[in-house]
């Protein structure tokens, strides 16, 4: 009877730190992080608990101007998850400040009828002048409910945020069990943790013209779990790479990958990677529903 449950909206515009803070405030990981932008690709749902209250994060895509259809697929995604939330909390990157991606943002959420928090991320990094300063420019464009500055790294300011979101929660009866805190699935999960290695040990750009597929995920009887994954590539030059000499760079990324998995499930886990070759992958309509996006002409 004294159950509280709602929905927050975390959006922003790429690396602000909106995985990073789901994570922090639900304690264990269920969204990939990494140094790159745009590491997020899927709304996906993470569950915090404070009390009796449970919150419903919904991590989001960076907002960006977005090109190819899986750019614009990730943008509408964000958009989406904004959508009926209880609370809306706007990420922005206190050291990077409010350029041009976190105006138009704010543009959008300006005539948004749904309660909206403005929360300074990276506090730690960033100059208190400068956070002021971005703060009232931010105010000037837009109203918000509440503001915080927080860093989602260390935890400064945290447990006061997820206070205040505990408070702005209505009544209603929990959308998941206490000890469930993300929606995606376990082959989804497994998927994205790959890619997080992809991102984390590749450079440039190729990690973005990867995809991860887990294709079988089965649990063995000893209580260990089998896992096979694709990754995919648009070309073989790219393949060569995600291989690397005498495939050490495949098998560097498989480890880690295995490691991570092994951790989040508590269980054995047994990994085996492999890389195709599949011009156009982001042009496959499958792929975006495993990874839990709409298809966007």
């Amino acid at each position: 009877m004294n159950q509280k449950c709602g929905h927050v909206a975390v959006i922003g515009a790429p690396n602000a730190g909106k995985s990073t803070l789901v994570n922090f405030l639900v304690g264990q990981k269920v969204a990939i992080v990494s140094p790159k932008a745009q590491t997020t690709r899927a709304r996906m749902l993470g569950v915090a608990m404070e009390g009796d209250v449970q919150i419903i994060l919904v991590d989001t895509p960076g907002i960006f101007a977005a090109a190819r259809r899986l750019d614009r697929a990730m943008v509408a995604a964000a958009w989406d998850g904004a959508s009926d939330a209880d609370l809306i909390a706007l990420i922005v990157d206190g050291r990077a400040g409010a350029g041009a991606k976190v105006e138009k943002i704010i543009d959008g959420l300006s005539g948004r009828p749904e309660r909206k928090w403005l929360i300074l991320n990276k506090v730690d990094i960033s100059k208190k002048e400068k956070l002021l300063q971005l703060t009232q420019k931010i105010l000037d464009q837009c109203a918000f409910e509440q503001i915080f500055y927080i860093s989602a790294l260390t935890g400064d300011g945290m447990p006061e945020l997820k206070s205040a979101m505990a408070a702005a929660m209505p009544p209603g009866e929990w959308h998941f069990p206490e000890d469930q805190v993300s929606d995606a699935s376990q082959r989804l999960m497994a998927a994205e943790i790959t890619r997080e290695q992809l991102y984390l040990k590749l450079h440039e750009e190729l990690p973005y013209a990867c995809a991860v597929e887990t294709e079988k995920y089965t649990e063995r009887g000893d209580g260990s779990v089998e896992i096979h994954q694709q990754i995919l590539v648009s070309r073989p030059t790219q393949r060569a790479i995600i291989l690397g000499k005498r495939g050490s760079m495949i098998k560097t990324i498989g480890e880690a990958s295995r490691l991570q998995l092994a951790e989040i499930m508590g269980v054995r886990v047994h990994l085996y990677l492999h890389v195709k070759v599949k011009p156009d992958w982001d042009e496959d309509r499958s792929l975006y529903r495993d990874i839990g996006l709409e298809w966007v002409d």
